[in-house]
């Protein structure tokens, strides 16, 4: 998580809070010590958050899936096979 100070915050508040709208939370230091961080209201828990590949060795994906229904697909669009 980005750590800014209070002078940077300042500066920039901004566009720092249209980050943490996104998503992007970040924290605000005094001297090198956070004291408090900013968070969008409805932002998710990060462990709620969408990542990639959460479904990864759960489903399978045939070795021919880019080949499957080539024959209806290039009859459909007017291939070779017409």
């Amino acid at each position: 998580m980005k750590i800014v100070n209070i002078h940077e915050a300042k500066t920039h508040l901004s566009r720092l809070v249209d980050q943490a709208a996104l998503g992007s939370p970040f924290i605000i230091a005094k001297a090198g010590r956070p004291i408090v961080k900013v968070v969008a209201l409805d932002a998710l828990a990060p462990e709620e958050q969408r990542r990639l590949g959460f479904l990864a060795g759960e489903l399978l994906v045939p070795d021919d899936f880019d080949r499957m229904q080539a024959g209806e697909i290039e009859h459909l669009f007017g291939g070779a096979g017409t």
